[in-house]
């Protein structure tokens, strides 16, 4: 027997929620979905009317639902945003290239203007050729290193007040697992916040609308709105760290799926004993972002590629940062040490 929609109660229901259980028709799924996102705008004050946001696009399932929320809400609420798409070029033949493609396309459709910038442009190197000399182990560390700077000097040649990002509650609940087992009290504190305020001069505060969206939930409204995006995985990442815990995560979510919300509320309610010490956020000596130490780890991942020595950025290696900011080469013994690390 055709279950009704549990909302309005005149409409076959086509889906359940994983997120709240309910049986909803099309429509009403579509309305619950985009009040819940407007909801969390209003409730944290994400925007100001008038304000410049660049949306960040990779062509995915989640930026390419957020570009299309985002635009629908601008519009049905009065939000009064200028709203732009900026794309990150990583340099993956077979991956970045195609996800691109798409990105163009939505640009057609949601007719919002679109800037890309490119590793290559930035730094002098695609993660093709990064990967190369540094294989597929710490990869990612590279690539997400250098795309968190990339998406922030866009947004500060685009002149946006803030930058939108499509992380979703499974992305956030996977990041507080991930920061937990890492012992990484500092980034364990920021990483559930929804709003990231301007931490240096010049840093551009970031977003996060689809922050209480599950995953599986921005799949089926993409799938049932049609939405054009990419969904295959980046060729680099089988053995990314993250896969770890978003596995774990899964195995959580299948018993209880209220499992990542409840991972959210304990990262947001994390509070650190008195006299623990904590970084303290300056600039780059080199590049002016943002760091806790005299050279932002972007600049460290690049001069260690630069010089040949990969292994230069992976791993606590503040001691040579002197000698980095002065291009002193380093000691023999040093390149040995640097040689000898687990890669």
């Amino acid at each position: 027997m055709p279950v009704q929609c549990s909302n309005c109660a005149q409409r076959r229901a086509v889906l359940k929620r994983p997120k709240t259980a309910h049986s909803l028709c099309k429509d009403c799924f579509f309305w619950a979905f985009e009040e819940e996102i407007h909801q969390t705008i209003m409730s944290a004050g994400l925007f100001n009317r008038g304000e410049t946001v660049a949306i960040g696009a990779s062509g995915g399932k989640d930026s390419t639902v957020l570009a299309h929320v985002m635009k629908l809400l601008n519009e049905r609420y009065g939000y009064g945003l200028n709203l732009l798409l900026l794309s990150v070029d990583e340099g993956i033949t077979g991956y970045r290239d195609d996800s691109l493609e798409t990105v163009k396309r939505n640009q057609q459709q949601y007719e919002l203007p679109l800037k890309i910038v490119s590793y290559e442009e930035l730094y002098g190197w695609t993660m093709d050729a990064i990967v190369k000399q540094v294989g597929l182990k710490n990869n990612c560390t590279f690539c997400g290193v250098f795309r968190r700077q990339a998406l922030d000097r866009g947004a500060m040649m685009l002149k946006v007040d803030k930058i939108c990002t499509g992380h979703n509650a499974d992305d956030v609940a996977e990041t507080v697992l991930m920061n937990v087992l890492r012992g990484d009290i500092a980034r364990l504190r920021r990483c559930t916040s929804i709003s990231t305020a301007s931490e240096g001069e010049g840093a551009i505060p970031r977003c996060k609308p689809l922050k209480y969206a599950y995953e599986k939930e921005i799949v089926l409204y993409a799938y049932f709105k049609k939405l054009d995006y990419f969904s295959t995985e980046c060729i680099y990442s089988p053995n990314a760290y993250r896969g770890h815990a978003r596995a774990f995560l899964k195995d959580l979510e299948s018993i209880r799926p209220s499992s990542i919300i409840d991972v959210i509320h304990s990262g947001e309610t994390l509070s650190v004993k008195d006299g623990v010490k904590m970084p303290v956020q300056g600039t780059c000596s080199r590049c002016g972002y943002i760091s806790s130490q005299a050279l932002c780890k972007s600049c460290v991942l690049l001069e260690g590629l630069n010089r040949g020595l990969p292994k230069l950025g992976i791993g606590k290696h503040h001691r040579l940062h002197g000698k980095i900011l002065s291009r002193e080469p380093l000691t023999e013994q040093e390149e040995k040490k640097l040689k000898a690390v687990d890669f």
